[in-house]
């Protein structure tokens, strides 16, 4: 019994850096998460929305935006999205896009802030944005279909990105 006392009583930042800060209150941690979702989805999602739209012959509710540059959308893009450079977005945006209708924005990937800025720079303007995790490295990764230069374009899921032999991660 004498072991467990001690055990009890060691500091939180004796366990390592994990705690050193406390987690935030469950209140706390549910706004922050809430909020979040409200300014990010992920590839799985929008590919899931995209394809539930065009097997119902309908329209997803919102249009993606590829914020990269034209060399980067010849290499691969996801079909249907719309092309706008970040920089450019203040000068274009108006001309392909809806104020009325939400846009899911991508650049590369998670080592890269441009989706950030082009959502940044569309927010400004008076749109409602999404941000969407991941980018094009892992919509390709996860083995959605995109479209090159030279056409259509796919390749198998990475294990390490998406399930295998599963339609979903059931997240």
């Amino acid at each position: 019994m004498t072991q467990r006392t001690s055990q009890l009583s060691t500091p939180a930042t004796a366990v390592g850096p994990v705690l050193r800060v406390p987690p935030a209150t469950p209140a706390d941690a549910a706004s922050y998460f809430a909020a979040s979702l409200a300014f990010h989805t992920d590839v799985s999602d929008v590919a899931a929305s995209l394809e539930a739209a065009r097997a119902a012959g309908g329209d997803p509710g919102f249009v993606v935006v590829d914020s990269r540059s034209t060399e980067s959308w010849d290499q691969g893009r996801i079909p249907g999205a719309v092309h706008l450079p970040t920089a450019r977005i203040p000068e274009l945006a108006a001309e392909f896009l809806d104020r009325d209708v939400p846009v899911v924005v991508h650049c590369w990937g998670p080592g890269c802030n441009g989706a950030t800025r082009a959502a940044l720079a569309l927010a400004g303007l008076g749109y409602q944005v999404k941000e969407m995790l991941g980018g094009m490295e892992y919509w390709i990764r996860e083995g959605f279909a995109y479209e090159t230069a030279d056409g259509p374009a796919r390749r198998a899921a990475d294990p390490l990105t998406a399930p295998v032999g599963a339609d979903d991660c059931g997240c």
